[in-house]
């Protein structure tokens, strides 16, 4: 197993995972949130609010498969040591999904291909980072675990920022640096595969520099059964780590919340306040700007006061502003609120990352980040889920998205309740 202590790795190889998170984010900013799904919303399903609804059908349902099997193959891991097998595998499937979403035309019979590729993406990015995530206690020192987690984020949205912009003025907006036709919507498809080129060449630098844990040289069937039957153990003794238990809970829904906000921002700015593809973007810059600096700022405060009253601040700053955003309908005030918003994103999932490293044993690392995939993913449904059937129901998308304030602020309550993590944790 590996130590619970290891001696700091060298900076190339901390620089070289956290350079994955560069590369990751590519997925989430323009295939989850701001190209894709707006995309998917008004030129693929048949109108924006049937669009809304079938996009977080298919994101719940994803949700639900990676909050299943991510605990099991955590578990998994930890047997046969290695993390990076599982790594390249799950970042293979999100980056051929990916690029395979450049086939899909804005017509309504491409709604299933769309729908089936973009969840395939989104269950290999998920579970592709349980094994990163639980690379970072091996290669940090104790004390610097909030600051690369931290670091590791705004280089996430640094990255989410860059590709943005050569997007949107490489290919969405006219002329485009790259001459792609406007026709069929080829400059809007043509983001796909740029996406999952970026995500290829960007998370090479990790699986070169950065060294794995030794494998232990279990066979993979006899690890799937060990595998299972410690994560039944665990599941069944949770109550022995009740910390991490009311952590997993209280996480459990404003990670929802934020999955939510993700599933569903591009779609929500281009219905609820008319935005283009143009703009949608250049709204998702600036997010990327805000959520940046903020992670990267509060790597830091992660280090000097912990992580949970990071979380505890930065929920706060999610509900006031996500809070405002549903009740303004100018387009300067979504602006505003929008961007200030951003600001709390990176902290509450750096430091979330960084609290269960601190406090999860060494022995059983990568099922702890399985169990924290399954506290954010096993009622990830729930949450797009409600936003469809509120938006059907109601033919509102502001009351459909009034379930993510909701959940942010049960988050924020849960964590009330869970003790500051051990940082000094043998």
């Amino acid at each position: 197993m590996p130590d619970a202590n290891p001696s700091p790795r060298p900076v190339r190889a901390l620089f070289s995972w956290a350079l994955y998170d560069w590369a990751n984010s590519g997925f989430a900013a323009l295939v989850q949130t701001f190209v894709f799904a707006a995309y998917f919303a008004r030129a693929v399903a048949e109108n924006e609010t049937l669009g809304t609804a079938w996009w977080g059908n298919m994101m719940g349902a994803a949700g639900l498969i990676i909050g299943l099997g991510g605990p099991l193959l955590g578990a998994v891991a930890d047997r046969t040591g290695r993390r990076k097998p599982w790594l390249a595998a799950f970042t293979g499937l999100c980056i051929a999904a990916t690029g395979l979403l450049w086939l899909v035309r804005p017509d309504p019979a491409w709604l299933w291909p769309a729908l089936l590729l973009a969840g395939a993406g989104t269950i290999g990015s998920e579970y592709a980072m349980i094994f990163y995530n639980a690379m970072l206690p091996d290669l940090a020192d104790k004390t610097r675990i909030g600051r690369w987690s931290g670091w590791g984020w705004g280089l996430g949205y640094a990255g989410g920022l860059v590709l943005l912009l050569v997007a949107l003025y490489g290919l969405v907006q006219p002329p485009g640096w790259f001459g792609v036709p406007r026709a069929d919507a080829l400059n809007v498809r043509a983001v796909m595969p740029l996406t999952a080129l970026w995500y290829l060449a960007f998370c090479l630098p990790l699986f070169l520099f950065t060294p794995d844990t030794p494998s232990a040289g279990v066979p993979f069937r006899r690890a799937v059964a060990e595998g299972a039957a410690q994560l039944r153990r665990s599941l069944k003794d949770l109550r022995e780590h009740r910390a991490i238990a009311l952590f997993l809970l209280a996480r459990m829904f404003y990670n929802d919340g934020l999955t939510t906000m993700f599933a569903f921002g591009g779609i929500y700015a281009a219905g609820a306040f008319g935005m283009d593809p143009g703009e949608v973007i250049v709204f998702g810059i600036g997010l990327n700007v805000t959520a940046g600096l903020g992670a990267a700022s509060f790597a830091w405060l992660d280090d000097r006061l912990g992580p949970r009253l990071t979380i505890l601040l930065s929920l706060v700053g999610l509900t006031v502003p996500g809070a405002a955003i549903l009740l303004v309908e100018s387009k300067p005030l979504f602006w505003i609120f929008g961007l200030a918003l951003g600001i709390f994103v990176g902290p509450v999932q750096a430091s979330s990352r960084s609290w269960l490293a601190h406090a999860a044993p060494a022995e059983v690392r990568t099922e702890m980040f399985g169990l924290m995939a399954l506290s954010g993913k096993l009622t990830s449904f729930i949450g797009p889920f409600l936003v469809g059937w509120l938006t059907l129901a109601t033919g509102s998308q502001r009351l459909g998205m009034s379930a993510v304030v909701g959940l942010f602020v049960l988050g924020l309550i849960g964590m009330l309740f869970v003790p500051a993590a051990n940082r000094n944790q043998e």
